[in-house]
């Protein structure tokens, strides 16, 4: 399982080149059963992280590229006339995939983007009365650009909240681009990448993650980091149990990928920012750009022991 665990994250690094701890956090995400929004320009490694992702997961993909004219059925799916049996059947949409690439998400209307919640939550859509189950493993990258470019519609909290975590590729180092620039292009090093998991082995190392220890020393930690949000000016709210419970699945994941069965304070501090800062907003803040510097907070001001 360990070696597997390596061998993932060795093989998507060989990619996508120059962002080890992005690549470690996106593993840890699908780990924890959670979903992934990347905030970035375009051109950074957004999809190709995600392909990577699936390949060596060996999970299905499917792309959607969100717009201003994308409608909830087109993500879902929808029901056509069959003249031959004279009965209404229904064609799954791109979302019935196991790994789901949704590209510029802020992109497209509010409805559209409200109906991946359901899935993002439950594990199911229901269409036209009906609950169909997803995929299981089901995994969802958003990548969104930032809400200062044109055309874009910014994410309501409720649907930040879906998100286990946000991350931010930002550009690659000057070695990292010369090695990008003298070698393959992207496209054939993903084609390059072979299987290293399947979904059976993936919903076994998914359900390994809440049998790693926390114990009561973690749990008190986690509960001061977001009882902190809640007393503290600042802040314009606090965390909710819901991003408590992500910080601990998180934390936990990393743990895994770091050969423990038990979790350390480094664990929850190695994940909290990517898990809390698109959850916080400052009480000056109405934009809702400062909450990496409210995580940046809590790491300094909150003491471990």
């Amino acid at each position: 399982m360990r070696e597997q665990l390596d061998q993932v994250v060795l093989a998507v690094e060989q990619v996508l080149l120059g962002k080890p701890r992005a690549v470690r956090l996106a593993v840890a995400c699908l780990l924890a059963r959670g979903h992934l929004l990347i905030e970035d320009l375009p051109g950074m490694g957004k999809t190709t992280l995600s392909q990577a992702l699936a390949r060596v997961m060996g999970l299905s993909y499917q792309r959607i590229q969100f717009t201003s004219d994308l409608l909830p059925g087109d993500i879902l799916g929808t029901s056509v006339f069959d003249r031959d049996s004279g009965q209404f059947v229904f064609h799954p949409g791109p979302v019935f995939a196991e790994l789901i690439l949704a590209d510029e998400i802020n992109r497209a209307t509010p409805k559209s983007q409200s109906a991946l919640l359901e899935a993002m939550e439950e594990g199911q859509v229901t269409i036209e009365g009906a609950t169909r189950p997803l995929p299981d493993p089901f995994f969802v990258i958003a990548t969104q650009n930032p809400v200062t470019q044109g055309g874009t519609f910014a994410l309501p909290e409720s649907q930040l909240d879906r998100f286990l975590m946000r991350l931010s590729l930002g550009y690659p180092s000057p070695a990292a681009e010369r090695s990008l620039l003298q070698g393959d292009q992207g496209r054939s090093r993903l084609e390059a990448l072979a299987p290293v998991l399947d979904p059976i082995r993936l919903r076994a190392l998914q359900a390994a993650v809440p049998r790693v220890s926390a114990s009561e020393a973690i749990i008190e930690y986690i509960l001061r980091l977001v009882g902190y949000t809640r007393e503290q000016a600042g802040f314009a709210w606090g965390l909710s149990p819901r991003a408590s419970l992500g910080l601990l699945a998180a934390a936990r994941a990393w743990a895994l990928l770091e050969h423990r069965q038990y979790v350390i304070p480094e664990d929850v501090q190695a994940v909290l920012p990517a898990v809390v800062s698109h959850r916080l907003r400052a009480s000056d803040d109405p934009a809702g750009h400062g909450g990496g510097a409210l995580a940046r907070r809590l790491l300094s001001e909150v003491a471990a022991l």
